[in-house]
């Protein structure tokens, strides 16, 4: 079976090791014996996102977010039919921010999103910095991550994380966090957050084969040190948020 990945500038918004959500996609599909074409876009290039079965977006600095915002408006109406259409899609740290209907930085000026989602982004002199313990009703295991943003994320309707026991939401301590819509994934959890959360990444699979109408294998690739890392982390992140709420 082939595949076709989309990865947003890979120069522009790289950070916190962003890049390794495209790449451990690519490698679990390959070793459900799947054909990957990982295909890079940058500025003022041309991608046809109708032919695209995942596009993806990382994490960058507020100045290259706008970098990044300015060609990715072009593609705002083929993002959202894209998504209407059911196609898998993360985007990731800052990213996230460009999906909504404005962004405003710390000095006030506002730019528009792509509309995907009805949510505004309030950039501030604050920055909101830590670890990340939440739920999403995608899959029963916690989530896990790093958070590193000064946005203020409000009118999200369907959130990835439904509450974080640890850390700072889309607007609040504790509160939901990311975007979620059909097949689309958003949060400002990094780390890279498909590595990290080896569920997630499950999510996103079965998302890509079930809009192919194909069944999954029945035995799935295991990576042992990526679920004993999780393993680690979770558990160490759910004692802290433990103690911290006691």
């Amino acid at each position: 079976m082939e595949w076709k990945i989309l990865h947003f500038y890979p120069d522009l918004m790289s950070l916190y090791g962003s890049y390794a959500n495209a790449a451990v996609l690519k490698r679990y599909l390959e070793r459900l014996g799947g054909d990957v074409s990982v295909h890079f876009i940058r500025p003022g290039e041309q991608a046809d996102l109708a032919a695209a079965d995942f596009i993806f977006m990382g994490a960058g600095t507020e100045r290259s977010q706008k970098a990044a915002l300015a060609d990715f408006a072009r593609y705002g109406q083929a993002v959202r039919a894209a998504a209407d259409s059911g196609t898998a899609m993360l985007f990731a740290g800052t990213a996230m921010e460009l999906l909504g209907q404005t962004l405003v930085d710390n000095a006030g000026q506002e730019y528009q999103g792509i509309g995907l989602g009805q949510f505004t982004s309030v950039q501030g002199k604050q920055r909101f910095v830590g670890d990340v313990y939440g739920t999403t009703a995608l899959c029963p295991e916690p989530v896990v991550g790093f958070m590193n943003k000064c946005a203020r994320i409000s009118g999200v309707e369907t959130p990835l994380l439904s509450a974080c026991a640890m850390g700072f939401g889309n607007e609040a301590e504790g509160g939901p966090e990311g975007f979620c819509r059909g097949n689309v994934l958003a949060s400002e959890l990094t780390g890279p957050i498909l590595v990290k959360n080896p569920q997630l990444l499950k999510v996103v699979v079965k998302a890509l084969y079930d809009r192919r109408g194909t069944q999954l294998p029945a035995e799935q690739p295991v990576d042992d040190y990526a679920a004993a890392g999780y393993a680690i982390t979770a558990e160490q992140l759910r004692l802290r948020s433990e103690k911290t709420a006691g």
